[in-house]
């Protein structure tokens, strides 16, 4: 199989940890007879250095041709960057932005799994975690308050900033049918995550989950309250399969659920559209301050490829070689900065690259 990949490096760390990522993906198109072609383009705050905006037309019309988007990471340090305090449309962020909705990747699915090597570095107490946990978090990701009409005015004399919170059914209901079907594949559960207490928007999004769970007799649905869930996470993480969530809640919910596995540098992520197109990225940010330093975790860069395979290319042995590479070197007692105990062997991004492209075998 050829596949043609457009890869987005980004700031800060973005560019190690791609690089290690492509070649894992360079060593499995040898060990199983692929070939990967790699296209890099400028998205965030350096394309904002060279051409005055987060990601031009040119660029996206070049992912837009790809079979699929490898991305790092893009930003600054929030509130102490070159880039933070212009304005909005300006910022890297509207680069991810602007390629989300220009791609139509509505789903964004993020795993959370605890791997056993690194049950230690959770912040859970061991009785909550028990022998691990498995879930995925299901987001909408072109729809709700990050997309809606936005505007700073001044009203009767005081400085009044508005978000406007948006969805309709159509929306919801791709994202839930997207949920159900994963769920099919896992443990059939869903769990929906709204405020249907309060908000109109959350009130449609459970209504219309709810007439989809109607075609998936066998995945039992639950609803939950956004607040509830944040503190069902640490203190009952197990019970989860399938987390199903808006925009603002998905993104918020995902980075709580990625810290108790230990470290959001183990933790991939993809986006897809209504085809097999994706965009797969890291959930960690840019990490500007150790960029450069050979001390990024690749690991989350390397599992997004792996779910690339699986989701845009349906080479899911070639994705599970990736997989066991990675449990392989873990289990070797091998760890990079932000997992690091006492008593294993610290590596950087390079090493820990070169070491999971070692083992990867048929």
């Amino acid at each position: 199989m050829k596949c043609n990949i457009v890869t987005i490096p980004g700031d800060g760390i973005g560019p190690e940890i791609v690089r290690e990522a492509c070649l894992v993906l360079e060593k499995t198109g040898e060990v199983f007879g692929h070939e990967f072609h790699f296209q890099p383009i400028l998205m965030g705050g350096c394309s904002i250095d060279r051409y005055g905006v987060p990601l031009t037309d040119e660029a996206l019309e070049t992912a837009k041709k790809a079979d699929a988007v490898l991305l790092g990471a893009v930003g600054g340090k929030v509130g102490n960057s070159k880039w933070y305090d212009v304005a909005p449309n300006l910022r890297p962020e509207a680069g991810l932005l602007a390629i989300r909705k220009g791609l139509g990747l509505f789903a964004n699915l993020r795993p959370a799994y605890l791997y056993q090597e690194l049950a230690k570095a959770c912040p859970l107490k061991p009785e909550l975690i028990g022998d691990g946990f498995d879930m995925i978090i299901v987001r909408e990701l072109t729809g709700g308050l990050y997309f809606g009409e936005r505007h700073t005015d001044v009203v009767d004399g005081v400085e009044t900033a508005v978000d406007t919170l948006t969805y309709n059914e159509k929306e919801i209901r791709r994202i839930a049918v997207k949920a159900f079907e994963i769920a099919m594949k896992r443990r059939k559960k869903v769990t929906s995550v709204d405020k249907a207490n309060v908000l109109d928007s959350s009130r449609l999004w459970r209504k219309v989950t709810e007439e989809v769970a109607k075609d998936y007799p066998e995945v039992e649905l639950e609803h939950m309250l956004v607040d509830n869930c944040a503190m069902q996470l640490v203190m009952n993480p197990r019970q989860f399969d399938v987390i199903l969530t808006e925009n603002m809640f998905g993104d918020i919910l995902s980075d709580e659920a990625s810290m108790i596995t230990g470290s959001i540098g183990m933790l991939s992520s993809a986006s897809l559209n209504e085809t097999k197109f994706g965009l797969y990225e890291p959930s960690h940010g840019s990490a500007p301050d150790i960029a450069g330093q050979d001390i990024a975790n690749p690991i989350a860069t390397i599992l997004s490829a792996a779910m690339m395979l699986s989701y845009s290319f349906d080479l899911d042995r070639e994705a599970q070689a990736i997989r066991d590479a990675v449990q392989k070197v873990l289990t070797e007692g091998y760890r990079t900065a932000d997992i690091y105990q006492e008593g294993f062997t610290k590596v950087g991004c390079g090493k820990m690259g070169e070491l999971i492209r070692d083992r990867i075998v048929k």
